[in-house]
């Protein structure tokens, strides 16, 4: 085993697969000679040279535009946005072009591409480098979602994508990247489209997903002091989502609260509370609760800003509520 930070986890898969498979190649703004903006690519530029790590011009939009072309003429790009919020100035090549290609030729040109970089909001960043994608990109048919909330998740599942022949969105986030848990060294995957049990309990299930994770787990051990027992539910996989693990929880428990980093309206926990209710219906004790970012563009403001977000106490408080 291993002790990594996420960013280095994130790192050893991109070079392990490119290792395994000549076609993977990576690109991004300074992605190379700068070492990638978080250092997730550090080293990478000297060990596999600038034919595969490449700099890019400060324009998504071409650049996501070429990769999917080399993607549908048989390379696996790894595109590294500096912010996922930047990914909208490319959101033509992206909903035009890399969820629907596959369907639009007919099964002729697969689109085996990443598209990864943080996600959210990071620390006094303001409302335009604060956006959570997910929910706007999971509107889209073709398109595969992932987000990690821990190191060994980090490299499995991006490992996974890699190797997907479909475009995987893959969610990082940029308070996390410092995070560190051990890991095996040897060769290992993670499944996309499972999600992970890291806490069992019998009183109440607890949904989320990416950093939202961290504070999940800090409520229900609180709550454990009381003799409440919390089931937290990791999704890993936003999309394709794991319903039958969550639906699985809430027939034991009979409560549920949901809990993301995104905003309330039209977010992931509505689709996911409405799956719930679909499947669950008979065996909820309570309705379900959920936790997401205020109704607001994201305040510059410190104070302001961790009101907007979900936080151990708002968590807490939806728990108590539905019991």
């Amino acid at each position: 085993m291993q002790e990594v930070e996420i960013r280095e986890a994130i790192r050893q898969a991109i070079d392990e697969e490119m290792e395994r498979d000549d076609t993977v190649v990576v690109l991004g703004e300074e992605v190379a000679e700068y070492n990638g903006a978080y250092k997730v690519t550090k080293g990478l530029l000297d060990k596999w040279g600038s034919k595969r790590i490449l700099d890019t011009p400060i324009s998504e939009e071409s650049f996501t535009g070429l990769a999917i072309g080399a993607a549908m003429t048989g390379m696996r790009p790894i595109v590294e946005y500096m912010s996922f919020n930047f990914s909208f100035v490319a959101a033509d090549q992206l909903i035009s072009h890399a969820c629907k290609m596959y369907y639009m030729s007919g099964g002729r040109f697969k689109v085996p591409i990443v598209f990864r970089g943080p996600n959210g909001s990071a620390a006094q960043v303001s409302c335009q480098h604060s956006h959570t994608v997910e929910a706007l990109y999971g509107n889209f048919p073709g398109f595969y979602i992932v987000a990690p909330s821990n190191a060994y998740d980090a490299k499995g599942l991006l490992k996974s994508a890699i190797r997907s022949n479909n475009p995987v969105l893959y969610l990082e986030n940029e308070l996390d990247y410092g995070r560190k848990m051990e890991i095996p060294e040897g060769e290992y995957t993670v499944p996309i489209g499972k999600a992970n049990v890291v806490k069992e309990g019998k009183d109440v299930t607890l949904v989320s997903y990416s950093r939202m994770i961290n504070f999940c787990m800090e409520a229900a051990k609180e709550l454990a002091k009381s003799n409440i027992s919390v089931e937290v539910i990791d999704l890993r996989t936003i999309k394709p989502l794991d319903i039958a693990t969550i639906a699985t929880s809430v027939r034991k428990t009979n409560r549920c609260v949901l809990v993301e980093e995104g905003h309330l309206y039209a977010g992931v926990c509505a689709e996911m509370g409405f799956q719930i209710q679909e499947h669950c219906f008979d065996y909820l004790d309570a309705p379900l609760v959920r936790v997401c970012q205020k109704e607001t563009p994201m305040p510059y403001a410190k104070s302001l800003e961790r009101e907007s977000l979900p936080t151990k106490d708002r968590i807490l408080k939806a728990l108590k509520e539905v019991l």
